[in-house]
């Protein structure tokens, strides 16, 4: 069966896989301590323009999101995030589970505008009563959104002056980063995200590793102890190398980008295939995810043949869907997908 459900849906990329077993009998240091995850750690670096950051690994996005809110904020305090984003919605209530309550505002397109961020965090310190609420702590991004859309450099600039005349962090969430920052219509570079952001991570399960996330300080801002809170998180992967090594090759030779760039370049053939045809978007996504509306007997039909995923009911007889490419996504995928509609539409 044809899967376009997601972008992790297959293992890793043919180097990394490779590398790891090149390696694979190589005695390591334990939790991240190992030269491969230096090595990984100062081409990040080098990459996001910012030679004195701070690099850890983790092994997944939702333990990177709630071990940095957590770590960052005070137990008393909460994050906002749109109501779209990643952590209200498709967590589980994983941060929510650390003590801290995110607090949601309306978003457009999956994205925080910053006039409703500045309405939001003008209107908490106004609140007379404000001192038995929850404060907001920290304000959550992701990059893309859960839609596929992308803040403009001038959003996140926008964003993060609002932070800081109310000193608090900006996370960004890069679960599909790459996705994002090869769009065509992405005007900012992972070196503005470091110069922007308090806090951002660099994703690798959704492009291109069985699995991992880099997360990055990129301004001395490291929480203390840092480590013993990935610890008591459960999070601390006894062996750090194996994410080392994946994101040691995909920061070699530019594969990171280059992996990321080729999805999104299918993604827009699917996108002119799907408007070709005259399916309606839910969405209108410039990256690796394309949103359809379809009708719900053609959906059904389709889920005979093809994997992708639920998005959201549109009313009794239309539901929005979700078809991925992801890295390992290939030109012949893409047109299979399409012999296969044609052929239940004729």
């Amino acid at each position: 069966m044809l899967s376009l459900e997601s972008d992790y849906i297959k293992g890793a990329h043919e180097k990394i896989l490779e590398r790891l077993c090149e390696i694979n009998m190589e005695p390591q240091p334990g939790y991240g301590s190992d030269r491969y995850c230096e090595q990984a750690g100062e081409k990040i670096k080098a990459a996001c323009g910012c030679p004195d950051a701070e690099v850890f690994f983790l092994a997944g996005g939702t333990q990177t999101n709630a071990v940095v809110i957590d770590s960052m904020i005070q137990s008393f305090e909460g994050v906002v995030a749109a109501d779209s984003g990643h952590v209200s919605i498709h967590e589980a209530g994983a941060v929510e589970f650390t003590g801290h309550k995110v607090l949601t505002i309306p978003g457009k397109d999956g994205k925080i505008q910053p006039e409703n961020l500045r309405t939001f965090l003008e209107d908490f310190w106004k609140d007379g009563n404000h001192e038995h609420m929850v404060f907001p702590g920290m304000v959550y991004l992701s990059y893309p959104t859960e839609f596929g859309t992308l803040y403009s450099l001038r959003e996140l600039e926008d964003i993060s002056e609002i932070c800081k005349k109310y000193q608090i962090p900006l996370y960004l969430d890069g679960a599909r980063l790459g996705y994002g920052l090869m769009s065509r219509e992405c005007d900012l570079t992972l070196q503005d995200i470091a110069r922007i952001c308090d806090v951002f991570y660099i994703g690798g399960t959704k492009v291109g590793a069985l699995f991992g996330e880099a997360v990055v300080f990129p301004k001395h801002n490291t929480p203390k102890h840092f480590i013993n809170r990935i610890k008591q998180h459960g999070a601390l992967f006894a062996k750090g190398w194996l994410m080392g090594v994946q994101f040691d090759v995909l920061f070699t030779d530019g594969l990171y980008f280059e992996i990321s760039k080729k999805a999104v370049e299918l993604a827009q053939q699917m996108k002119e295939g799907f408007a070709q045809r005259g399916y309606e978007f839910f969405i209108d996504s410039p990256t690796n995810q394309q949103f359809i509306v379809l009708e719900n007997k053609e959906m059904e039909r389709l889920k005979e043949k093809v994997k992708f995923s639920f998005w959201e009911k549109c009313d009794d007889s239309h539901t929005a869907v979700r078809f991925a490419a992801s890295w390992a996504a290939t030109e012949s995928e893409i047109r299979e997908l399409f012999e296969i509609l044609d052929e239940m539409r004729n």
